[in-house]
């Protein structure tokens, strides 16, 4: 709870300046209230329930559904709108919100300030997210943009030192060898599908594909879900348009806003990987990296609750190896997934 509160006030902060200086005083830049049916997400990632501390160590992403200042929708509502205008004929309601995250990845040894040129690299990454939707019968589209930084400027040294402190574990001794700093943009568009009852059993198909120079890929996937009452289309994820917002939940005839839900599901995301920083380094200047796998895939299995106005959720994720070193591919990762949504 200490990690979760340590980088929310981080977060937050940085947040709350490039608000400050984005619009003017007279006119808040975020209304969000039970008119608006506006909503708070949190999610936290973390492999400390599988017993390691190593590659995509630690993810943390809030927001939710609101409405923006012109500003702030020319930045982020406007471009995603656009692109997700540009792959449907006749879109619904177009809903928006407005996301802060941070992910965190180290090497297997984080005691050592030595580099380590055959493991991967340190490097964090810094971002706000601004999401567009359109829910039509059973299918979902989510396109979102997201702008931020990878590199020193990126706080991962600060948000892991800070915690392993509180919590009197190891210190990292190797965010010096971390990626150098560079701006980010990724552009991503998901569509999911829904085949099934609401209570019984659904089968939930996915695609995408995701552009950038912090990451580049083509997926496909879904989930089975058994459950009573079951909304939306699974489980809400940090990854890029993984979640679905209160307001596109709102004009999803398939929810019933008074009952109370639960599923339980098992999925597969398959990744054709293009670029991915992390591994491959920073874009413009030479930097560490190591050999990425191009095929990567995520099994999923956990379990969701909704009684309104709260909604839970919990996912174990394997995820298979992501390079290669000389001395063969990198391990299997583990780690665990949690989301945790309040509706205004």
């Amino acid at each position: 709870m200490k990690s979760i509160i340590l980088r929310c006030i981080s977060l937050l902060l940085m947040a709350s300046l490039w608000l400050t200086s984005a619009t003017a005083a007279e006119h808040p830049p975020l209304t969000c209230n039970a008119t608006t049916a506006c909503e708070f997400q949190l999610y936290v990632e973390n492999d400390m329930l599988s017993g390691t501390d190593r590659y995509y160590t630690n993810g943390i992403k809030f927001g939710g559904g609101v409405s923006a200042e012109p500003l702030i929708e020319r930045i982020f509502q406007k471009p995603a709108e656009s692109v997700l205008r540009s792959v449907t004929n006749a879109p619904g309601q177009i809903e928006f919100g407005l996301f802060l995250g941070q992910n965190m990845y180290t090497p297997r040894n984080i005691k050592t300030s030595l580099p380590q040129p055959l493991d991967r690299p340190w490097a964090a990454w810094l971002y706000v997210g601004g999401v567009v939707q359109n829910v039509e019968k059973d299918r979902l589209q989510t396109v979102e943009l997201d702008l931020g930084m990878v590199g020193p400027a990126a706080l991962g040294k600060l948000v892991q030192s800070e915690w392993h402190k509180l919590i009197g574990a190891d210190q990292p001794q190797g965010w010096n060898n971390q990626l150098r700093n560079e701006p980010g943009l990724l552009l991503a568009y998901i569509e999911k599908w829904r085949y099934g009852s609401p209570t019984g059993v659904q089968a939930v198909p996915h695609f995408g594909i995701t552009l950038g120079n912090v990451m580049s890929l083509a997926r496909v996937g879904g989930i089975v879900r058994a459950g009573q009452n079951m909304s939306g289309f699974g489980p809400d994820t940090i990854e890029p348009g993984g979640a679905m917002l209160q307001r596109t939940r709102r004009s999803d005839g398939q929810t019933a806003r008074d009952a109370p839900e639960w599923y339980v599901f098992a999925g597969f995301d398959g990744r054709l990987v293009g670029r991915n920083i992390f591994l491959d380094g920073n874009t413009f200047v030479d930097s560490v990296s190591v050999d990425r796998r191009a095929l990567v895939y995520d099994l999923t299995a956990g379990f969701s609750l909704r009684v309104a106005p709260l909604r839970v959720s919990l996912t174990h994720v394997q995820r298979s190896s992501e390079f290669t070193t000389p001395f063969g591919r990198a391990a299997v990762q583990r780690f665990q997934s949690v989301n945790v949504g309040w509706e205004f």
